[in-house]
């Protein structure tokens, strides 16, 4: 019998859904459901939830959320079967870690700007390291799963903060061309693998340099491919109307038609 929905729930009765949804009785596809056939679904829905915020819509964004939050929920059941730990653990971890983090706020420590609260983060985090045994390198903690540009960000970020870093943006400007430069020398050579390692310094050079400026190259490139996708999309359409394709024109023409897609959708 369909059980009707409520209009509130509240976390502990969605924690009692995922326990039915993995009884016995429960649901055939998500009790066959692994930590890492999860993986994806994890990533997937953080992307969903990071398009709603672009978007702009509360509803999308709550509606996004959910859907994330019912894959720490899906997790953590997971790992309350094996026996290793329940979603008390896990509001416990997280909960202890803000306090301990924040001697400012929850403690006697004052501070004075973000700048500070960040520095005495990173202390914390190696203090922590330290108690268990651990020797915390700068770079330690910054997923290789991450994409590749935010991962590159925070690296870059990380070693600025031990002061690895350019005095100022044109230094990391000029380390670009430098590996343009390296760059196209080993597309002269034909030296496959050396266009590979040529080509990630500069990919790399270029977000540290938009790091400098302030600007999220993650970001930054997600816009670029919007343009690029919009204008593409014009000028495929504009020749669907004459019943043509753009292989059927030269790429002077096709240039053409991406200048007059540029002008007619310039404030998109």
């Amino acid at each position: 019998m369909l059980l009707p929905t409520k209009d509130r729930y509240s976390f502990d009765e969605l924690l009692g859904i995922m326990d039915r949804l993995l009884s016995d009785t429960g649901c055939p596809w998500d009790r066959q459901q692994t930590l890492q056939s999860l993986k994806g679904y994890l990533v997937e829905e953080t992307y969903e939830v990071l398009e709603a915020i672009d978007q702009g819509d509360p509803d999308h964004h709550r509606e996004e959320l959910g859907d994330l939050l019912f894959q720490v929920v899906f997790q953590t059941a997971i790992r309350k079967r094996e026996e290793r730990f329940t979603m008390d653990d896990v509001v416990t971890a997280i909960a202890q870690k803000l306090v301990r983090r924040h001697p400012h706020v929850f403690g006697d420590e004052e501070v004075d700007s973000p700048g500070q609260v960040r520095d005495r983060w990173a202390e914390l985090k190696k203090e922590e390291a330290a108690q268990r045994g651990e020797r915390r390198r700068t770079l330690d903690g910054v997923p290789p799963s991450l994409p590749g540009l935010l991962r590159a960000t925070r690296i870059t970020q990380k070693a600025a903060g031990v002061g690895f870093d350019w005095e100022a943006p044109a230094g990391a400007r000029e380390k670009i061309a430098e590996e343009l430069a390296e760059l196209d020398e080993a597309v002269a050579s034909g030296d496959e693998a050396a266009i590979v390692h040529e080509l990630g310094d500069l990919i790399l050079a270029a977000v540290n340099f938009g790091r400098l400026l302030g600007v999220d190259s993650e970001d930054a490139l997600g816009q670029a491919i919007a343009r690029f996708t919009s204008r593409f999309t014009y000028l495929e359409d504009r020749l669907a109307d004459q019943g043509q394709r753009p292989a059927d024109r030269t790429i002077h023409e096709l240039e053409a038609l991406w200048t007059e897609a540029k002008k007619s959708l310039l404030n998109e």
